[in-house]
């Protein structure tokens, strides 16, 4: 028996064909029209030789063609490359190389990045999705009969992340993985078929994907899309479409719990709220509650476990700075760094074993072997547990900074840096930020005689990176402090008042 993914839409489009599968503004599909598209994408693809296995990428924001492209991929049997829009064309050639994509879908805004990217690559297929011309394309073809025959190890999306070490990976997500981390979002959060979720949360990030989409389409919910995160429209969204579901980042409670428009607006819809991708604070939470009337469960997750991996339970009592428990089917193990367990209480890495857990790093089985041990995937991430099995995470063992839900390399920012002419050495950290959580900082010692202005060596890393991660504060020293071997000591770095 089949395990695709794609399953899920083909059984509730047959279900409820004439409900709202997702909405931007005035333009919806309904379950009907989204599974017909998706049948004639992958008729597409399979006329521009894409088969099963093969990898195809989507560059295209929250817009409701991104469901049926989604779809359509994993009908034909293909694997999905979700790519961050705001991605500059460096970086897309590098995801485009390395996942061996034959076909890009790629926004009509982003051509600029997406193009030279496919070019770098060696000349993968653009596909241009432009309202009013990306339909002609699609309807030229007939509606695949079957959904492709896929088994439940067969690799379904390549979500790339990387750590803070080395370039980005691949973290290769089956049909099963992905499959049962959505049966959990459903129970999780009691999802049905009346259900309206917010759709602000990007669905190329694995958090928008399988508990914004993919949980949606399972139940037959309807996601109402934002493609870019304002706090006024997010409030216009909620009060207009009467969500009952509202996920996010906590940078975005922060910005709708600030919105002096806040007590003007009728969020009484409200059923249950989710958080991830940061640690919330406590008293956003509490504010956020108490301006909303909704109560706020917070989760955690990472690209490599599907993404989640435990959460607070809308049934069981909530702790307010906790990730949760380990969601069912999903073991959690404190250890310390000889590997053996740590007591209640005291800090550990944090290790996840179970069917969320990701197949592998794409081509890297070093990598894979370096991450996953008998079956347990190291986090990287560090945390206590007390006597009621609640985690509470406490801090990074990998530097990697997470600004506003997104997370930020510094290895990537700091080899962008050093092709700087002026630039002899840099390190790059997180630095406390009220608004985003972190911000992105760089500690920059300049080659003998060079000078340079900070704002410079900023527009020199906006030019090949996205936009939220070039470095706002950046400031100069003579020398970055080092241990005895040579290596850059980063946790004696601090960032001047």
């Amino acid at each position: 028996m089949s395990e695709n993914l794609a399953l899920n839409l083909t059984r509730t489009a047959a279900e409820h064909p004439d409900a709202i599968a997702c909405r931007l503004d005035d333009a919806a599909f309904n379950y009907q029209l989204l599974e017909n598209a998706s049948a004639r994408v992958a008729t597409m693809l399979a006329s521009k030789g894409v088969g099963p296995g093969d990898r195809v990428a989507l560059m295209v924001p929250n817009v409701p063609y991104f469901f049926a492209l989604y779809y359509g991929v994993l009908q034909a049997g293909a694997i999905v490359v979700p790519m961050n829009v705001l991605l500059k064309a460096r970086e897309v050639g590098y995801y485009l190389t390395d996942s061996a994509a034959k076909v890009l879908f790629a926004w009509h805004g982003f051509l600029e990045a997406a193009e030279p990217g496919a070019q770098r690559a060696g000349g993968v297929q653009v596909v241009p999705v432009k309202p009013g011309e990306i339909e002609g394309l699609i309807f030229a073809h007939e509606p695949a009969e079957e959904v492709a025959d896929r088994e439940a190890q067969d690799t379904a999306v390549l979500l790339y992340t990387s750590g803070t070490t080395g370039k980005p990976k691949g973290a290769e997500l089956t049909h099963s993985n992905l499959r049962r981390n959505v049966e959990v979002a459903v129970g999780l959060f009691g999802l049905n078929s009346e259900d309206v979720i917010f759709g602000g949360l990007p669905l190329f990030h694995s958090f928008g994907q399988t508990c914004t989409m993919n949980s949606a389409v399972k139940c037959g919910a309807t996601v109402t899309l934002l493609p870019r995160f304002e706090p006024a429209k997010a409030l216009e969204i909620l009060e207009r479409d009467a969500c009952t579901v509202f996920e996010g980042v906590p940078t975005m409670y922060g910005a709708l719990l600030n919105h002096p428009d806040r007590d003007t607006v009728d969020v009484s819809g409200l059923r249950v709220c989710a958080s991830g991708g940061a640690s919330m604070p406590v008293e956003v939470m509490r504010g956020f509650e108490e301006a909303f009337g909704c109560k706020v469960l917070e989760g955690y997750g990472l690209s490599e476990t599907s993404p989640v991996a435990s959460f607070n339970h809308p049934d069981r009592e909530r702790k307010p700075g906790s990730i949760g428990t380990p969601i069912e089917g999903v073991e959690f193990k404190l250890v310390d760094e000889e590997g053996r367990g740590v007591p209640v209480g005291e800090v550990g890495e944090i290790l996840i074993k179970g069917h969320n857990v990701m197949k592998g790093y794409w081509e890297r089985p070093e990598a894979t072997a370096e991450s996953i041990k008998d079956g347990w995937f190291e986090t990287g991430d560090m945390a206590r547990v007390d006597d009621d099995g609640y985690y509470f995470i406490v801090d990074r063992k990998k530097d990697l900074i997470i600004r506003g839900g997104y997370n930020v390399y510094p290895r990537e920012v700091e080899e962008v840096l050093y092709e700087h002419p002026a630039v002899r050495e840099v390190a790059v950290i997180g630095v406390p930020d009220d608004e985003w959580g972190e911000e992105v900082g760089a500690a920059v010692a300049l080659k003998d005689g060079e000078t340079v202005e900070a704002s410079e060596l900023q527009d020199f890393v906006k030019e090949q990176v996205a936009g939220y991660k070039y470095p706002r504060r950046v400031w100069f020293v003579d020398e970055l402090p080092k241990g005895p071997t040579g290596k850059i000591l980063k946790r004696e770095i601090t960032a001047p008042e």
